[in-house]
C-alpha cells in the first residue's frame, strides 16, 4: 500500500493523549495496531496514522484471576502470559495473528474462542486525549464486529479468567500446530480475507467455486487455504482488491451466499 500523510507511534498513554488533544479536529485520524488484518490501498492514508505498536505491553493479574492488558499487547502473548499464570481459557487467542486492540475492535476470535468472551471492561481513549473506563454492557458484541460508543479507539481491557482446567501451554502448541498446518502462515497475507456465513465456512465456498489458485497480478488464492489471498511478491494493494471482489462474485454467483470481508481495506485508490 502507499504511504500515510503523517505516522505517530506513541510511547505511552500519557503521550497519546497529548498528541490527540493537540490535533485539528479537522485532521482525519486511523488507528492501527499490528496491522495483521489491513489492507492500504496503493494511494494511501490522508491525514495521521496513529499506531499503538510503541505502547506499553501490559499483562497483570491479579489474585482474583482478572487480568488488564494493554492494547499493545500481541494476542499470541497474551495467550502464554495466561498459560504460564495457570488461567484461562486463553489459548485461543494464540491463533489471533494481532494485538488486543484490534482483537477487541471486530471481536477477533480463533479455535471456537471469541476476544469479548471474558471480558470485564475495556479502557478507550477518545479525540480529545480523554481516557475513560467502559463496561462489556455498553457495548453490542457479535461475530467479528462491536458497536459501542464512539469515536474511541481501545487502549486496555479487564478480562475475567478462572484456573486452567487443562494444560494451557501443551493447548497453545496443538492449536499452533492445527494452525500452521491448515492456513499458509509462511506467505504474506492479510489473513482471512472473508467473514464465515452463517451456515458454512468462507473457505469451503471459495473452495466449491473453483477458486484455488486463482490470480490478479500478483495476488493468488492460496491453495492451502482458500480463504487467504497471497501476495507472491509483485502484488500491489489493488491486485488484491480486484481478487477479492472476483472471489465475492463468483461465489455469489455459485452458491447464492454473499461473502463480507474480515479484512479492513483503508487509504485511497493509487494512479492507475
Amino acid at each position: 500500500g502507499g504511504v500515510a500523510d503523517a505516522f505517530f507511534e506513541p510511547r505511552s498513554l500519557e503521550e497519546l493523549g497529548e498528541f490527540l488533544a493537540a490535533l485539528p479536529e479537522s485532521t482525519p485520524v486511523t488507528w492501527i495496531g499490528l496491522g495483521s488484518n489491513l489492507l492500504v490501498r496503493d494511494g494511501g492514508v490522508r491525514g495521521v496514522v496513529v499506531s499503538s505498536g510503541g505502547l506499553p505491553k501490559i499483562f497483570e493479574a491479579d489474585a482474583e484471576g482478572r487480568v488488564h492488558c494493554s492494547a499493545a499487547l500481541p494476542c499470541a502473548t497474551l495467550a502464554k502470559r495466561a498459560a504460564r499464570a495457570g488461567l484461562g481459557p486463553a489459548a485461543f487467542f494464540a491463533g489471533i495473528p494481532g494485538s488486543l486492540g484490534g482483537a477487541l475492535a471486530m471481536n477477533a476470535g480463533a479455535f471456537g474462542g471469541e476476544t469479548w468472551d471474558s471480558a470485564v471492561d475495556v479502557e478507550t481513549i477518545d479525540r480529545a486525549g480523554v481516557v475513560r473506563r467502559r463496561q462489556k454492557a455498553e457495548y453490542q458484541v457479535g461475530y467479528r464486529s462491536v458497536q459501542g460508543p464512539g469515536p474511541e479507539w481501545f487502549v486496555g481491557a479487564t478480562f475475567a479468567f478462572s484456573s486452567a482446567q487443562e494444560a494451557e501451554p501443551e493447548k497453545i502448541r496443538a492449536l499452533l500446530r492445527e494452525r500452521t498446518e491448515k492456513q499458509p502462515l509462511g506467505q504474506p497475507s492479510a489473513g482471512s480475507v472473508f467473514r464465515n456465513p452463517d451456515d458454512g465456512h468462507a473457505g469451503e465456498l471459495i473452495e466449491r467455486a473453483g477458486l484455488k489458485g486463482a490470480r490478479c497480478g500478483g495476488a493468488v488464492v492460496s491453495e492451502k487455504h482458500a480463504n487467504f489471498i497471497i501476495n507472491d511478491g509483485s502484488a500491489t494493494a489493488a491486485d488484491i482488491e480486484a481478487l477479492i471482489h472476483r472471489v465475492r462474485s463468483r461465489v455469489r454467483e455459485e452458491t447464492g451466499v454473499e461473502l463480507e470481508p474480515e479484512v479492513r481495506i483503508i487509504g485511497e485508490a493509487g494512479q492507475a
